[in-house]
């Protein structure tokens, strides 16, 4: 991941264990911008993103069975 954050590689491009590392910094950010008051508006764009690493996880996971 790039210092910001962002992966190198677009979702489908990234390995497995970069897809869990990259989902679990999602969640530590959603889960800390949840805690503000205001929510920042960012949240809705992290869980856009981590509702892709989501579906990329689903889908190898179904052309695994």
């Amino acid at each position: 991941m790039t210092p910001a954050g962002q992966p190198r590689n677009p979702v489908h491009g990234l390995t497995t264990a970069e897809l869990k590392a990259y989902r679990r910094a999602l969640e530590g950010a959603i889960a800390f911008f949840g805690r503000q008051d205001p929510v920042p508006p960012v949240r809705a764009s992290l869980q856009d993103q981590r509702d892709q690493v989501r579906a990329e996880q689903d889908h190898r996971a179904r052309d695994r069975q």
